[in-house]
C-alpha cells in the first residue's frame, strides 16, 4: 500500500479537492458580478469558464514543471488522451453545463450534478468491469445522493423536466463521469499532472473560442476581478491534478464519492462569504452526516 491509498491520507487530499471545487460556488457568483455577467449570459459565461481554465492549465504546468524541475512536455502517444479529456472534462461538461443552468432551476441543477458520482460508478463496474458493483458501494452512493438532494431541498421544487434544461444537466455530468475513468486508465501511463494540464489548456481554449463567438464579452475589469480569475483558475489546476493522482492510486468509486462534498462545501462557502446564512442550517448538517456515512461505506474494506 502506497502513501496515497492510505485512508486517512485519501480522505484529507480528497477533501481538499472538494473544499476548493466547494469554494468556486461562491467566487463565480462574485466573478459574474465583477465581470457585469448576466446570469441568461451562456456565451459570456462559457467565454469567462475558457479564459479561467486556460489560466488553470498553465498554472498546472507551471507547478508540475517546477516539480520535477524541468518543463513537462507530453508525448506524442499522450496527445489522444489530452484531446479526449479535454473533450469530456471541459469542453463538452461545461458547454451543456452553462446552458442548462440557463434552462433549469438552481435547485434542480444542484441536485443533478450529484448523478456524476452515480454515473461514475455505474461506468467503471458495468461498461469498463474495472471494479464490481458490491452492495456497500451501491448503498453509500444512495444515501451520499440523499444528502445531495436534502441539502437543496426546499419544498418548492417541481418534477417538470426539460431536454434542454434537466437533460442537459445530466449529459454534463455523465461526460464528468466519463472524464474521471479516462483519467484513471490514462494516468497509469501519463502524469495526471501533465495531462490536466494540457486538457485544461485545449478545453478552455476551444471554450473561450465559443463563447466569443457566440457573441460573450466580459467587462468590469479591475484587480480584484483578476485576483479572483487567477484564484479560480488555481482551484481547477490543483484541485484537479491532485483527483488525477489520487485516481491513478486508487479505485474510482472510493474518490469520486468525495464528489457528494463538493454540494456542501458550496453552502458552507456560501454562507460565510456571500452570508447565505438561511440555506446553512440543521438541514446541512443532516445532509452532511448523510454524506459522510455515504462515504464511509463506499470506503469500507469489504466494499471492494
Amino acid at each position: 500500500m502506497t502513501l496515497l491509498q492510505r485512508t486517512g491520507i485519501v480522505c484529507i487530499c480528497a477533501l481538499i479537492c472538494t473544499a476548493l471545487w466547494g469554494s468556486a460556488f461562491p467566487c463565480v457568483k462574485t466573478g459574474y458580478a465583477l465581470f457585469q455577467i448576466d446570469s441568461s449570459d451562456t456565451a459570456s459565461q462559457l467565454l469567462f469558464a475558457g479564459i479561467r481554465f486556460f489560466g488553470a492549465g498553465i498554472l498546472a504546468l507551471l507547478i508540475g514543471s517546477i516539480g520535477q524541475k524541468q518543463i513537462i512536455l507530453p508525448r506524442k502517444s499522450s496527445l489522444p488522451k489530452i484531446l479526449i479529456l479535454s473533450l469530456f472534462q471541459t469542453v463538452i461538461q461545461y458547454t451543456l453545463f452553462y446552458i442548462s443552468l440557463a434552462h433549469t432551476t438552481g435547485v434542480k441543477g444542484s441536485i443533478l450534478q450529484g448523478t456524476s458520482v452515480l454515473f461514475s460508478l455505474l461506468i467503471v463496474c458495468l461498461l469498463f468491469h474495472t471494479e464490481k458493483l458490491t452492495i456497500m458501494k451501491t448503498v453509500g452512493c444512495v444515501i451520499g445522493f440523499a444528502g445531495i438532494i436534502l441539502v437543496n431541498f426546499n419544498g418548492g421544487m417541481n418534477m417538470d423536466f426539460h431536454f434542454i434544461g434537466e437533460g442537459f444537466m445530466i449529459l454534463s455530468m455523465l461526460s464528468a463521469s466519463f472524464s474521471a475513468v479516462f483519467l484513471k486508465q490514462f494516468s497509469q501511463d501519463d502524469n495526471p499532472v501533465m495531462l490536466s494540464g494540457y486538457q485544461f489548456l485545449l478545453g478552455g481554449a476551444a471554450l473561450a473560442v465559443i463563447g466569443f463567438a457566440c457573441g460573450g464579452r466580459l467587462n468590469g475589469f479591475s484587480p480584484a476581478a483578476l485576483l479572483l480569475l487567477l484564484y479560480m483558475a488555481f482551484i481547477s489546476a490543483a484541485a484537479y491534478s491532485l483527483w488525477g493522482i489520487l485516481l491513478k492510486h486508487n479505485p474510482v468509486s472510493r474518490i469520486t464519492v468525495f464528489g457528494f462534498t463538493i454540494q456542501i462545501f458550496g453552502v458552507i462557502f456560501s454562507a460565510l462569504f456571500l452570508r447565505e446564512t438561511d440555506s446553512f442550517g440543521r438541514q446541512t448538517l443532516t445532509a452532511l452526516a448523510l454524506v459522510c456515512i455515504g462515504i464511509y461505506l463506499v470506503n469500507r474494506k469489504n466494499s471492494a
